[in-house]
């Protein structure tokens, strides 16, 4: 999701900055964005790790320096803590609880931290954090909901926090084909696909279509809302 948010904003001409923990996939994300005609120089790219405060200040600053300022943040890094997607909560151990509540909100946190003044000085910004579904109670993901019920809580708290100059949206995906499908058991990716009122699983462009919108003056008039990009899933008792 976050390459295809990347190129979308960088196809629309948006000067792009890009991190990833992954050396190897931070340089495929820069060759693909360089390939945008026009885009020479306008792409910069800062391997981190975002989970660690001083890594995730880094970046931040190496942004700033490079270009003057950041007007939009996209947050996506998220996720489960280890291997096991699907773990009842009285099962789940406390490196995987912490894990997973540190995966999806420290570097985003980090992040606003540093560049929310900037955006509050010069009276404009946007911030699009990325949640999930699951942030509404998922059976064997207890870890994962309340993280992303977290990062909905957080999203809506500094809407008014930052208002006027700045929106906080959130945007939270359904089932996205990407990388981490193959974590998922074949059965369960079955249910999840008829329970699709689109009955199909969502492609990483298409959260990029709503993080460009809620990135854009487009959405000037939009601030802590809950976007989903679902096909129609929602999760529920």
């Amino acid at each position: 999701m976050g390459r295809a948010i990347a190129l979308r904003f960088a196809s629309e001409g948006a000067t792009v900055v890009v991190t990833d923990i992954s050396q190897r996939r931070l340089d495929e994300c820069v060759a693909e964005l360089e390939a945008i005609p026009g885009r020479e120089g306008e792409i910069f790219a800062v391997r981190a790790n975002i989970l660690i405060e001083q890594e995730a200040v880094s970046v931040a600053q190496s942004a700033i320096e490079k270009f003057g300022r950041v007007d939009v943040l996209v947050n996506v890094v998220g996720g489960i803590y280890g291997k096991q997607p699907f773990r009842p909560f009285l099962e789940m151990d406390e490196e995987q609880w912490q894990g997973t509540l540190s995966f999806n909100l420290d570097g985003t946190r980090f992040l606003i931290r540093e560049l929310a003044p900037g955006m509050l000085v010069r009276d404009y910004g946007r911030i699009v954090n990325i949640a999930s579904i699951s942030y509404a109670g998922d059976w064997g993901q207890s870890d994962y909901a309340a993280a992303k019920a977290a990062v909905v809580a957080l999203s809506r708290t500094l809407a008014i926090e930052l208002a006027p100059s700045v929106t906080v949206n959130c945007i939270t995906p359904g089932a996205i084909k990407t990388t981490a499908f193959a974590m998922i058991p074949e059965d369960i990716i079955e249910e999840t696909r008829q329970r699709n009122v689109l009955k199909r699983f969502g492609e990483p462009h298409e959260v990029a279509a709503a993080a460009i919108f809620l990135g854009s003056d487009d959405a000037s008039y939009i601030t802590g809302e809950i976007l989903s990009v679902s096909g129609g899933i929602w999760r529920g008792l």
